[in-house]
């Protein structure tokens, strides 16, 4: 099977892929027709590929078109499940919108930005002072009522099988659990309601290579969002597993789904 991918870094686990460049696109476009499997092009490489020369990707096409930003995979939660959202507000800018926003809401809340990860472009608005200036950068408004949690979950799902899930504690006194905004990692006591709704998002809506950020107020679990392109911080020999995980999908290699050097899931009813 011939595999080229456009992301040396994440494909690092898989033997026998061909890198190129993704500016370099062009200049190889026969050997991209002739390829069984293009793994991590980038955003803009998507439709090229997969329209105009009819290719397969990995991760899948609807992974890229929702994980593209937090508004469109936001409307496809609130579709598919909107019991299991946090009250969200999706607005632009104009006085009435933050007014219907503060009055729905109150001080504080939170805002995001609407193409971020890694906890960048997050806030927690305490003022209408905040609020304004939080618009002034932002196009679009992206607001959240602030849960009352101080963890939330990680749940890395590729090909519809949970490699990985852990808590990402929020440092004391912050509103971000990312890892890269000083989030602890804890492995124990996984949820199965959180692990049941990142299964059922990935099924329903063809996701298959990202991970999910899940919380959960008094057992019942919220997502806010999912990452294609995730951290891999939490997950054992995380190259191996991961590699073996897109074989897998790609219908290459054995099946082996308990490779060492990943603690068993703790799950909590």
């Amino acid at each position: 099977m011939k595999l080229i991918t456009f992301d040396v870094f994440r494909t690092l686990g898989i033997p026998g892929v061909r890198y190129i460049k993704p500016e370099r696109m062009y200049d190889h476009l026969e050997e991209i027709r002739q390829a069984d499997w293009l793994l991590f092009p980038e955003y803009w490489q998507v439709n090229a590929l997969v329209y105009g020369l009819g290719a397969r990707i990995f991760p899948s096409l609807s992974s890229y078109h929702l994980g593209h930003d937090k508004v469109q995979q936001t409307r496809a939660f609130l579709a598919l499940c909107p019991k299991h959202v946090p009250p969200t507000e999706i607005r632009g800018t104009s006085a009435a919108a933050l007014e219907e926003v503060e009055a729905r809401f109150g001080y504080p809340f939170i805002a995001k930005r609407i193409k971020s990860a890694m906890g960048e472009g997050v806030r927690l608005i305490e003022s209408r002072q905040a609020l304004l200036d939080h618009v002034a950068e932002e196009p679009v408004l992206y607001a959240q009522a602030r849960l009352p949690v101080d963890r939330d979950l990680r749940i890395v799902v590729v090909g519809g099988e949970v490699l990985t899930a852990y808590w990402r504690v929020t440092p004391l006194g912050g509103y971000r659990a990312n890892v890269s905004q000083g989030g602890r990692i804890d492995h124990a006591a996984i949820p199965e309601a959180a692990i049941d709704l990142a299964l059922h998002l990935a099924r329903r809506l063809g996701i298959d290579h990202a991970g999910f950020d899940i919380a959960m107020v008094d057992g019942h679990p919220y997502v806010f969002e999912f990452n294609r392109l995730f951290g891999n911080q939490g997950i054992a020999d995380s190259s191996k597993r991961i590699g073996a995980a897109i074989q897998r999908v790609l219908g290459l290699g054995d099946d082996d789904r308990d490779p060492d050097g990943e603690p068993p899931l703790q799950l909590t009813a």
